[in-house]
């Protein structure tokens, strides 16, 4: 029995190819190869170079462009050099030219600056007001509306500085003895207000408030006593638009900011004129009223004035014995007697006789040779 098997033709498997990543193992004969060619690559740079080195002379070959070559010669430092050399030489020769600044140092402000001008010497004491009671709130309030509205655009210089002229005319014999009297004298004029805010309508002009907070905080530091000595004894001030009558004959002090400040001169400058202790009894601080029956001297407010009186009258402060010394003393009273033999003139010098004992030479001493012309 035979059996027969029917087997169908299978289809011959479709074509593929694949990617096969060779391994990064290398022969030995290879990784000689790459290390002789490593050599001869370093190689190549040696070449070129060791020529240089060779010839000192060559290396202009390495210039860039027209190049030039320094001719400033490399001087050694002091303690380099022989018979300077010492433990700690280095810090003996090598000085700090200058110091270094710091923080804040050699900043210059505009607002500042100051032309030209002699020390203002003297400066004021410092002046002290109670923190309590209605004094105290007044002075700050006519101090703070002096600074907003005479210095609000200056510096705290600029600030301080006014501040300190009204200080000082209340510490000034000629001038009302309280902050608000200072600043409000003269408001009831027309013209010739002391400070010209209160006169010319500034005080409708609502202030800053950021500015007349810095006002008021200055004006609390000066009535606690802080002594702007910018300014020392100055009792007046101007812009430096305008230029007044008595600019030339009271003493320049100097410039801040946008002002030009001034003290008096003579017995009315000095600082035993003025007394910084304060008397208190501040005024309503407000603009006077303007009662034209009000009429007040013109030479309570001018400055020459108050200058030559001053020079008229002993400095106050001045002993009785001080001043008594300054005035001739009287002729003296002498006994009937002496009147009737020649009174003063029996004492006078001018019939000692001739035999003093002055050698001739000496006898002219303390004389004019040739008086000289006037």
């Amino acid at each position: 029995m035979s059996t027969s098997f029917n087997l169908q033709h299978e289809p011959r498997p479709g074509d593929f190819s694949v990617r096969i990543k060779r391994s990064r193992q290398r022969s030995i004969a290879s990784r000689r190869r790459r290390r002789v060619h490593g050599r001869s690559t370093l190689a190549l740079p040696g070449a070129v170079a060791l020529p240089a080195f060779a010839q000192p002379a060559g290396w202009d070959r390495f210039q860039i462009g027209d190049a030039g070559t320094p001719d400033i010669a490399v001087q050694p430092m002091p303690f380099e050099q022989a018979g300077n050399s010492f433990p700690g030489s280095a810090f003996y020769y090598l000085a700090v030219e200058s110091e270094t600044p710091g923080f804040g140092e050699g900043i210059h402000s505009d607002a500042d600056s100051a032309e030209p001008s002699k020390h203002p010497g003297t400066a004021a004491r410092p002046t002290f007001v109670d923190n309590s009671g209605i004094n105290r709130s007044r002075a700050e309030q006519c101090l703070a509306a002096a600074i907003y509205y005479e210095a609000a655009s200056e510096s705290d210089s600029g600030q301080r500085a006014v501040a300190q002229v009204v200080l000082n005319r209340v510490a000034h014999p000629s001038y009302p003895g309280s902050i608000c009297g200072v600043v409000y004298q003269g408001s009831e004029r027309r013209t010739g207000c002391q400070f010209s805010f209160t006169c010319d309508g500034s005080l409708a002009r609502k202030p800053g408030r950021l500015v007349l907070e810095n006002a008021q905080n200055i004006a609390r530091q000066a009535l606690s006593g802080y002594v702007h000595a910018a300014v020392g004894l100055a009792t007046h001030y101007h812009t430096v638009q305008i230029y007044p009558y008595w600019a030339p004959s009271l003493s320049f002090l100097g410039r801040i900011g946008a002002h030009r400040f001034y003290s008096f001169k003579g017995a009315a400058g000095r600082l035993g004129t003025f007394s910084f202790a304060y008397g208190g009894a501040e005024p309503q601080p407000v603009r006077h009223s303007r009662v034209a029956a009000v009429e007040t001297a013109e030479s309570l407010y001018d400055p020459l004035a108050i200058q030559r009186a001053f020079e008229d009258e002993p400095q106050p402060g001045t002993s009785k014995i001080a001043q008594a010394s300054t005035k001739p003393a009287p002729a003296p009273i002498y006994a009937q007697d002496l009147e009737q033999r020649g009174g003063e003139s029996l004492f006078r010098g001018d019939k000692l006789p001739e035999a003093t004992g002055i050698k001739p030479e000496y006898r002219n001493s303390g004389q004019w040779i040739v008086k000289p012309t006037s």
